[in-house]
């Protein structure tokens, strides 16, 4: 099990500096690092702190971040995803996130659909060959994303086996899937193919593992034991010292043999 930080919240309280918390990513013994938009980042510093510690960047969202169940959108969201991928070549990243967007109003759930399975189609073609694939992110709809389309992922993985393309797949966050109420042996039966990369956070608070009520451990392990092979990004809002808690959240997140 290889860790990725998120490092838009994880060493924040240690560094403003976002080179600065790859840095202490590795010196605290994770595997990788991951952010959220890169177009706000010090792309250079990035890069040269990525080759300075030998960290892997996991991914980050595929910019413009602009909903895709408005067929509106799609042209500006391929145009600016061929600029994502030539950023995660250079940094060395293999997976970009697209979240779908807001429920749309006066569009039915069946248009929203079919706008996400083209845009997907044609993003799989801007991807092609690449090296780097797309995962679209279901979220929570009961506390953190109220309207989000994409809360479902079942309905999250019909649109991937409906797209059928391998540059396409979901990022699959337990947080967001357990508010929701949803069974991971249930949602990903004979599918976790087609997950490419994992969060995590506990509940409530969206806090550090072990803080609170998810069986994360028993649920991460169920992951691997059915083929995933990715990371586990740590995407939550840590209530101290990210440092200081490694230790207990990485306890939180393994299954003793």
């Amino acid at each position: 099990m290889k860790f990725s930080a998120c490092i838009e919240w994880l060493f924040a309280d240690a560094s403003a500096d976002f080179a600065d918390r790859i840095r202490l990513a590795k010196a605290a013994g994770l595997d990788a690092v991951e952010f959220w938009l890169w177009s706000n980042k010090d792309l250079d510093a990035i890069e040269a702190a990525l080759k300075e510690t030998g960290m892997t960047l996991s991914g980050f969202v595929a910019e413009p971040m602009i909903a895709l169940t408005d067929p509106a959108n799609h042209a500006a969201f391929l145009a600016g995803l061929a600029t994502s991928v030539r950023t995660a070549q250079r940094l060395g990243a293999r997976v970009l996130i697209a979240q779908a967007g807001d429920d749309l109003p006066g569009h039915t759930r069946e248009e929203q659909h079919k706008a996400l399975v083209d845009c997907l189609r044609a993003a799989a073609d801007v991807l092609e060959g690449s090296g780097v694939r797309l995962g679209v992110e279901p979220l929570n709809t009961l506390i953190d994303h109220k309207g989000y389309y994409l809360s479902s992922t079942r309905e999250a993985l019909n649109i991937v086996d409906e797209v059928g393309r391998p540059e396409i797949g979901i990022v699959y966050d337990l947080y967001h899937s357990h508010v929701m109420g949803e069974r991971i042996e249930d949602v990903l039966q004979q599918r976790v193919s087609r997950v490419i990369h994992a969060h995590v956070a506990d509940h409530p608070g969206r806090n550090d593992p072990g803080l609170g009520e998810i069986d994360l451990g028993e649920r991460l392990a169920w992951l691997y034991a059915n083929g995933y092979t990715g990371a586990v990004g740590l995407e939550y809002q840590p209530e101290g010292s990210t440092a200081e808690a490694l230790d207990r959240v990485r306890a939180a997140l393994s299954v003793p043999a």
